[in-house]
């Protein structure tokens, strides 16, 4: 008797969410969403195809740029059909596999875009502080390896949350506020006990996103003061300036997720409306912002993409 009554109340799918109170003028909203997606996987790509292409950008800093533009893709794939399906063919049911399956891809890259942004300021520590040793450390084998650690991180990190979930039962609210799965928000639909899955959560985020974002913190404590001990005033700037990019891409990442936390932390305390627009914010912004940051701040991608469309 207390299955079926466990089976009448657990639902069998979540429902997603668009823009809360305009679900009439949805095809119109999916607009500037469409055109976000677009630019993400058209910048993207474009970014990919110049560093793949040109001898030139065979190097550890192009490539860091190119493991960048590969996992903003996996993001901006990962969160397309749910998102355009909604806005277009209202189709706000998502089963609970489908959820969980959603959920890791943007969780996996999440950690593995922290890993490499990790590894960006890694490079450009070395670069700066140990120029001579640049090319012997940072070989092409040596970053291929980095790159496969900082996948299977995210991976190994994150792929316990699915089984965790899939084990509760779901007997509450089964309306989530976003087109896609975040899993903030849908460990909270679950009438089980949480506990197991949110101290995991914390452990992980502390000794991954957290241990990350220290490290790039140290990496640029030690930067600027190696820079502050040159004695031309150009040969800092120029040092700095080739920081400038990666600077702006990591506080649009740790911020936009930073601000998604505390929401979910305090979501009581935070209109809806906010929860909405950062959740989007974190996930759209970043992958449609970081090639246009790195088109207009890198000299050599700039002067490569000009020289494509203006012969």
């Amino acid at each position: 008797m207390s299955a079926v009554n466990d089976t009448k109340f657990q639902p069998a799918v979540f429902f997603l969410t668009g823009i809360l109170g305009q679900e009439d003028i949805h095809v119109w909203i999916s607009i500037p969403f469409c055109l976000t997606y677009v630019t993400s996987i058209f910048g993207n790509s474009l970014i990919l195809f110049i560093i793949k292409t040109d001898p030139n950008f065979h190097e550890p800093m192009y490539i860091f740029i190119s493991m960048l533009a590969i996992t903003d893709l996996g993001l901006t794939i990962s969160t397309l059909p749910t998102t355009m399906g909604l806005f277009w063919f209202n189709s706000r049911e998502i089963s609970h596999d489908a959820c969980f399956a959603q959920m890791f891809f943007i969780s996996s890259l999440s950690f593995t875009e922290s890993s490499v942004l990790l590894y960006m300021a890694f490079d450009r520590f070395v670069a700066i502080c140990n120029p001579l040793r640049y090319a012997s450390i940072l070989t092409p084998p040596r970053i291929a390896k980095m790159g496969l650690v900082s996948l299977l991180r995210g991976v190994i990190l994150v792929f316990p949350f699915p089984i965790l979930l899939k084990q509760y039962r779901y007997c509450k609210d089964n309306i989530l506020s976003h087109s896609y799965c975040l899993h903030q928000e849908v460990m909270t639909m679950a009438c089980s006990d949480i506990r197991v899955n949110i101290i995991y959560g914390f452990f992980v985020t502390i000794s991954s996103v957290g241990l990350d974002l220290l490290l790039i913190l140290l990496s640029y404590v030690m930067i600027l003061k190696t820079v502050l001990s040159i004695a031309s005033h150009a040969e800092r700037l120029k040092a700095l300036n080739t920081c400038v990019s990666h600077v702006c891409v990591v506080l649009l990442f740790y911020l936009s997720g930073i601000g998604l936390s505390v929401i979910y932390r305090f979501r009581k305390n935070f209109s809806p409306w906010v929860e909405i627009v950062m959740g989007h914010v974190f996930l759209l912004v970043p992958p449609l912002l970081n090639p246009i940051v790195y088109s207009l701040k890198t000299k050599h991608i700039r002067i490569r993409i000009i020289r494509l469309f203006v012969k």
